[in-house]
C-alpha cells in the first residue's frame, strides 16, 4: 500500500474516532474512561489467553483449536483449588500446571505426527475441544461457577479521579498482562531458548542437525502456550464466570488477535487483544445492539488491508 493510500485510510479511520471520542467524552466523562478502563482490562485477559495461542499458531505453525478448552479446564482447576486451599496463587498455579500437562500430551501424542499438516491438526483438535467439553460437563455440570477473588485484591478502589471507584481485581489485570507480555517477548527475543524455538520454526532440519532436540523444544513450548491458556482460565474465573461454551468464545478471541496482531508476533497479540477489547466494551457501552458488529468490521478490514496481521511476517 503506497503512501497516499495509508493517508487515506488513516482518515477515514481515524477522524470517526476522533468525533466518537470527543463526542463520549462531553457527553459522559465517566462512562468513557471507567468502559475505557474494562476494555484494557480486558484486552488484558485476551491477551494471557491469546499469548499462548500466538506460541501454538502463530509462532510454531500448530493448529490448536482445543485452546479454548484448555483455557476451560484451567479455570476449573484453579476453582477447585482455590475452594480446597483458600490460596489464589496456588489456583494459579493449578491452572497453568493442569493445562500445561494436558498440552504436553497433546503435542508428543499428536502434533509431533503432524508437523506440517493443517487440515488434520484442525479436524484433530475440534474434536479433541468438544471431547474436553463434554468430559468437564460431564464430571462437573453445567452450572455457572465463579471464584472469589483474593482479599487483598477485593472490593473497589476508591477516589480515582472522575471514575471514584474501580474493581481492584480488575485494575490488576494490566499489570498482569503486561508482566507476561514483556517476559515472553524477552523469552522468545534474547534468550537461547527463544532463539532455538524461532530457529526450529523457520528450519526444523537444519537445527536438529545442529544437536538440537527438536522434539523436547516444541514439547515445552507447546506446553507453555497451553499453560498460559490455563493460567488465563483461573484469572478470568474470577470476573468471568466458568460455564460450558466460554471455550469457544476465548478460542474466537484468540483467532481474531492473532488474526488483527499477526502471527508470530508477542506485540502484535498485545495490539490485537487491545483493539479487540475496546471494540467490545465500547461497542457494548454505546451501541449493545450492534457490538458484535465491530468486531467483524475490524477483522474485516484488517484481512483487506493487512492480511498479515499488523505485525505479522510472512510464514
Amino acid at each position: 500500500m503506497n503512501k497516499g493510500w495509508k493517508w487515506f485510510w488513516s482518515v477515514v479511520i481515524g477522524a470517526p474516532i476522533l468525533v466518537f471520542v470527543a463526542w463520549a467524552l462531553w457527553d459522559n466523562e465517566r462512562l468513557f474512561l471507567v468502559t475505557f478502563l474494562n476494555g484494557l482490562t480486558l484486552a488484558s485477559l485476551y491477551f494471557i489467553v491469546a499469548a499462548g495461542f500466538t506460541l501454538v499458531f502463530g509462532l510454531m505453525r500448530n493448529v490448536n483449536l482445543a485452546h479454548g478448552s484448555l483455557y476451560l479446564l484451567g479455570g476449573y482447576l484453579g476453582f477447585f483449588t482455590a475452594q480446597a486451599t483458600g490460596s489464589w496463587l496456588l489456583a494459579l498455579a493449578a491452572g497453568f500446571l493442569g493445562a500445561a500437562l494436558v498440552g504436553l500430551i497433546m503435542q508428543v501424542s499428536i502434533f509431533r505426527f503432524m508437523q506440517g499438516e493443517d487440515l488434520r491438526q484442525t479436524l484433530v483438535t475440534i474434536g479433541l475441544s468438544i471431547v474436553i467439553a463434554d468430559i468437564l460437563m460431564w464430571i462437573i455440570g453445567a452450572q455457572v461457577h465463579q471464584m472469589d477473588a483474593p482479599a487483598w485484591l477485593s472490593g473497589p478502589l476508591r477516589d480515582l479521579p472522575v471514575i471514584r471507584a474501580y474493581s481492584k481485581y480488575r485494575l490488576m489485570l494490566l499489570p498482569i498482562g503486561i508482566a507476561i507480555g514483556v517476559a515472553l517477548w524477552f523469552f522468545l527475543n534474547r534468550t537461547r531458548v527463544g532463539m532455538m524455538i524461532r530457529a526450529g520454526v523457520d528450519d526444523r532440519g537444519m537445527l536438529s542437525a545442529s544437536g538440537v532436540n527438536v522434539n523436547v523444544l516444541f514439547a515445552v513450548t507447546f506446553a507453555i502456550g497451553a499453560g498460559l491458556a490455563g493460567f488465563g482460565g483461573v484469572i478470568g474465573a474470577v470476573e468471568l464466570s466458568m460455564v460450558p461454551g466460554e471455550d469457544v468464545r476465548l478460542l474466537l478471541a484468540s483467532l481474531i488477535v492473532v488474526i488483527i496482531g499477526g502471527m508470530g508476533s508477542v506485540v502484535g497479540a498485545a495490539l490485537g487483544a487491545t483493539i479487540l477489547g475496546l471494540a467490545e466494551t465500547y461497542g457494548l457501552a454505546y451501541a449493545p445492539t450492534y457490538s458484535v458488529v465491530f468486531t467483524f468490521v475490524i477483522l474485516a478490514l484488517v484481512l483487506a488491508f493487512r492480511p498479515r496481521g499488523f505485525l505479522g511476517r510472512p510464514a
